[in-house]
């Protein structure tokens, strides 16, 4: 019985494997614990063995490359569409043995310990932003009750909180006040953790030289530089600049039937924070845009004169996702000049 191909369900505790030979025929079919998977698969011949890409599946896959597996991680809507009958873990694993032997599937790069590190960098100060937001928001709401209205800016909300705590506004009363005041030390001590991460994240900018030359392309700062690196793993996955941004999300979604093209707003797919952060730096791109006369900024300008700057600005991310999969993949440096 020779297996060369294995679907593995991962879980916390019990795994569930299922295996197939040459002819695609079910040869093995077994449930493990977690302790016993790394001898499980240490006395196995090597193969290929798939996972869905979630909680663990980097550990997993770093450990069973280890071992001379070859390792596939695929996203988990890829599977969903070959579970056969009801939904459990046994036709799960099933399911990722079937998927990842499709030639025409596409898989998620496994991750470096380098990249995973930077990257819960990021989801920690992701969550520390989110977490200032909603205070911003609901100290906002609470202050509209009483008449108070401040402007979106956190600024003017740092600002309002002062005067409050300071007594300038008379209107409030003094339960209000002391609760403006704790929010106002809340507020602070968020910046505060806030910006360590974001020093965290610039000194893995300044040590990073893949982060070094995509951080050189205008729209590109450490935040999202480091933030690419870490999530892009191995850009052979890619075969062009144009699957590394549909990967993203950058690109149109397409309902086309009958040789009629359709399409709608971008697709929204991958990674929502790289894909914000692209956005973002898009944007700032486009104010300083203005009175320049490059190539890239006469683009820009054409651009603005027939679409809305929103459509600008995600026409100029995906062209920046594009710039930077040729940077990384051709290990070259980022040239200035621009072709429109």
């Amino acid at each position: 019985m020779e297996i060369v191909r294995i679907g593995l369900d991962l879980a916390k505790t019990i795994f569930e494997v299922c295996g197939v030979d040459a002819q695609d025929k079910a040869v093995l079919k077994k449930t493990l614990r977690r302790h016993a998977v790394t001898q499980f698969f240490a006395d196995s011949a090597p193969c290929i063995i798939g996972m869905e890409a979630c909680s663990g599946s980097h550990y997993w896959a770093k450990v069973f490359a280890d071992l001379g597996h070859e390792v596939r991680l695929i996203s988990p809507q890829f599977v969903t569409p070959y579970v056969k009958s009801n939904k459990n873990d046994r036709n799960d694993a099933e399911a990722i043995c079937e998927a990842i032997g499709r030639p025409s599937m596409r898989f998620v790069p496994v991750k470096t310990a380098e990249q995973l590190e930077i990257q819960a960098v990021h989801r920690i100060r992701q969550r520390l932003v989110a977490n200032r937001t909603r205070l911003v928001n609901q100290i906002r709401g609470l202050l509209v009750e009483h008449g108070l209205v401040v402007a979106r800016d956190i600024s003017r909300i740092r600002q309002a909180l002062t005067q409050i705590a300071d007594g300038v506004d008379h209107m409030l009363g003094a339960m209000l006040v002391d609760l403006a005041c704790d929010v106002r030390e809340e507020l602070s001590e968020l910046d505060q953790r806030i910006a360590v991460y974001t020093k965290r994240i610039r000194e893995l900018f300044r040590s990073n030289e893949m982060c070094q030359r995509i951080g050189k392309i205008e729209g590109i700062g450490p935040i999202t530089a480091t933030a690419l690196v870490a999530a892009v793993g191995d850009r052979t996955c890619f075969k062009n600049g144009r699957q590394f941004a549909a990967w993203l999300g950058l690109v149109p979604k397409q309902r086309s039937s009958g040789g009629k093209s359709r399409l709608f707003g971008i697709s929204k797919r991958g990674d929502r924070y790289l894909r914000t952060l692209l956005i973002h730096g898009a944007r700032a791109v486009l104010r300083k845009a203005g009175g320049k006369t490059d190539a890239r900024s006469l683009w820009i300008e054409r651009m603005r004169d027939r679409r809305h700057p929103n459509v600008v600005a995600v026409a100029l991310a995906n062209k920046n996702a594009r710039i930077v999969w040729a940077v990384l993949s051709g290990r070259t440096e980022y040239q200035m000049a621009f072709t429109a």
